[in-house]
């Protein structure tokens, strides 16, 4: 019996999707535990890309149990689309995939009132996905939301025109241009539903807690990451759940004392999607470099990702605040080739380092101070052994071990999931 937690510790899009994939292997089910179809969870073998925004990435190996939890936002729409992408693959999704009664529902209005919300911002925006998963964590929080078990309930609809309405009624407040069809909208959104209610809707806590007691071993799978959370991160510029390992318990219904290992994923180097501060953002070559190797687009949106250095402040903070027990490097692959190699050791604020990560962490403010690494030319994509690694590379991950004071257990130099070296 046991429960462990994959959680990203950086901005997001670490490289979770992979490392699940690789490990599900290990584990009875699979649980996503929050945040909505903002999350792209990229899958590569046999030649073949996957994109997952809701289900959990376990989704393809026989053997495994695919929970989407109490703590997710689902837009029916876009999970329609991501059941009709998989159906080539002949998965049977009434016995590997089952959904919480407790998750919320992402209303077209939702998506409405995200669009109209960024444009009252005007330069000030956010920097959202627009996919609604905001405003409807507030209706969860403002209890007014409504859940999937709700649409097994008689005078469902009645609830859900009530909502609408009210939403509607605040994108008129907000005094802005934006032009839609709700009815076009609707159409597309309750044909969904339909397709959604194909899928087992579960009490999600009750089922954990028997398959606990029957000893069945639980990954539990976050999106985004750390420095997203809307308590722990770099707010506002954060997503609208729990990111970090308190995330699971909440989302899940996990206890705590349940909770065995937690595996951190970071990449090599260091990538942000969207608004908000980044102290370690390059504007010069190497951040090139780093974006058109790593292929930096955000997988659910096409966006150019920022890159820049490691920001080994910042990954220390999110060790600590997840508790830690294993980290995960991603992409090492990608800083092949550069000479000199740069991790940020602390900042510099108002004149004096700070090695913890503060309060603000405004690129106004804050100064990173860089230690330079050698780096290495070869490539090491096709490397699947620790030891055929350059002495540069490994020094670099001796030097991550030291300092986070966890072991790297995972060195992954590729996005297929044969390109992956577990030491």
């Amino acid at each position: 019996m046991k429960v462990d937690l994959l959680l990203g510790l950086q901005w997001g899009d670490e490289g979770k999707g992979k490392i699940v994939d690789v490990l599900t292997k290990n584990y009875d089910i699979i649980a996503r535990f929050q945040g909505g179809p903002n999350a792209g969870h990229t899958l590569e073998f046999d030649g073949i890309k996957h994109v997952l925004h809701t289900i959990p990435s376990g989704i393809f190996h026989k053997n495994s149990m695919n929970l989407i939890g109490n703590g997710v936002v689902i837009d029916p729409v876009i999970f329609q689309k991501e059941i009709e992408n998989l159906e080539p693959f002949n998965i049977d999704f009434s016995s590997k995939l089952c959904i919480s009664r407790k998750a919320h529902l992402i209303l077209p209005t939702h998506r409405l009132l995200d669009a109209a919300s960024e444009l009252s911002k005007g330069k000030s925006k956010i920097g959202s996905t627009l996919k609604g998963i905001g405003p409807t964590y507030m209706d969860k929080t403002g209890r007014n939301g409504i859940r999937v078990g709700d649409i097994e309930l008689e005078g469902w609809s009645d609830k859900y025109r009530k909502l609408a309405n009210k939403h509607e009624l605040l994108i008129k407040n907000l005094n802005v241009d934006l032009q839609y069809k709700l009815t076009e909208l609707e159409n597309d959104f309750f044909k969904a539903i339909e397709k959604l209610k194909k899928i087992p809707f579960i009490d999600s806590e009750n089922f954990i807690f028997n398959e606990l007691d029957d000893n069945k071993s639980i990954l539990a799978e976050g999106a985004q990451g750390s420095l997203l959370d809307i308590d722990f991160g770099t707010y506002p510029f954060v997503t609208s759940s729990n990111t970090t390992a308190a995330g699971a318990c909440t989302g899940l219904g996990i206890p705590p004392n349940k909770i065995k290992e937690v595996f951190g994923i970071f990449k090599a180097y260091t990538t942000r999607v969207g608004s908000g501060p980044f102290p370690t953002e390059l504007f010069d070559n190497d951040g090139e470099q780093m974006a058109k190797v790593g292929n930096e687009f955000g997988a659910t949106t096409g966006r150019p990702r920022r890159c820049g250095w490691l920001d080994l402040v910042a990954l220390k903070y999110a060790v600590k605040v997840n508790g830690v027990t294993s980290l995960m490097m991603m992409k090492g692959d990608v800083l092949s080739g550069f000479k000199k190699i740069k991790i940020c050791t602390e900042y510099e604020q108002n004149g004096k380092a700070i090695k913890h990560f503060p309060y603000s962490v405004s690129d106004k403010l804050l100064k990173p101070v860089y230690t330079e690494f050698k780096g290495w030319k070869e490539d090491i994509s096709k490397i699947n052994d620790e030891k055929s690694l350059p002495k540069t590379f490994l020094d670099y991950i001796k030097y991550l071990e030291k300092e986070l004071k966890v072991p790297i257990s995972i060195i992954s130099v590729g996005p297929d999931r044969t390109q992956t070296i577990i030491r």
